[in-house]
């Protein structure tokens, strides 16, 4: 009887273990946009950026040409590369600190821009690699490291919704929130980072996609209650869906 293979690793993803803790979900995400640049068969002219965080190391899992910035500078490098080789289908991989703390000037100007290029936004409330500080995204009354009482609007503001700021913006081609907490939500999110990617095949702008995650290391949960908190938490202060469309 003839074997028929099911399920098989994306060509996109190379054979290693990653180095990310229990219960994180940057391995999912990354699996997810191996699949989708197998699917689109752009393998070849793909180039990522990597971020600084917990990610840094995603070139040693996707099967691209990758560069590395600065702290908060994906999308700067990516748009220069992107306007030097226009053919090139580019994506930034940023977590909440380097995108909405540090980068917070080069996202939204890269957006505001249009530039063609496509960023993966991994979301989960707090700097994962520096020690669990707070970060833009921290919701209100979660504890950190650097706010051990719970975030305090008075103190430190509130948690900043990047999605909702940047389809206020005229050249974004397409924006939306997903998560991968459960089998469930997953199959969307790799249909909107396949959207993503599309619209800048297309040539239709800037385009991004929010993943919702899980630090249960600095949450100081164990995964299977991390993803609950996250289901419970943060859905309900960054609700799920597409922003922005791009235009007909």
């Amino acid at each position: 009887m003839a074997e028929t293979r099911i399920f098989e690793r994306p060509r996109a993803l190379y054979d290693v273990a990653t180095h990310y803790c229990p219960g994180c979900m940057h391995g999912t995400v990354h699996r997810i946009i191996a699949e989708v640049i197998d699917e689109l068969g752009i393998q070849e002219r793909t180039f990522g950026v990597a971020p600084v965080g917990c990610s840094v190391f995603v070139y040693n899992y996707i099967d691209t040409d990758m560069c590395e910035a600065a702290h908060g500078r994906a999308p700067a490098v990516a748009t220069g590369i992107k306007r030097v080789r226009p053919d090139m289908i580019g994506f930034t991989y940023q977590g909440d600190g380097d995108l909405a703390s540090i980068g917070t000037a080069e996202i939204i100007h890269a957006a505001n821009r249009g530039e063609r290029i496509s960023v993966i936004f991994i979301n989960n409330a707090i700097y994962g690699m520096t020690g669990g500080q707070m970060a833009p995204t921290t919701l209100l009354d979660q504890k950190t490291t650097t706010s051990p009482r719970g975030r305090d609007p008075k103190a430190h503001g509130y948690p900043m919704r990047m999605c909702e700021m940047l389809a206020t913006l005229a050249a974004p081609g397409y924006i939306a929130r997903v998560t991968v907490a459960e089998p469930k939500y997953i199959t969307k999110a790799k249909q909107a980072i396949k959207k993503a990617f599309q619209v800048q095949i297309d040539d239709r702008g800037f385009s991004m996609v929010e993943v919702l995650s899980t630090c249960p290391t600095n949450w100081g949960m164990r995964p299977v209650d991390a993803k609950k908190w996250l289901i419970e938490n943060m859905i309900p202060y960054y609700p799920l869906g597409e922003f922005k469309q791009p235009e007909e």
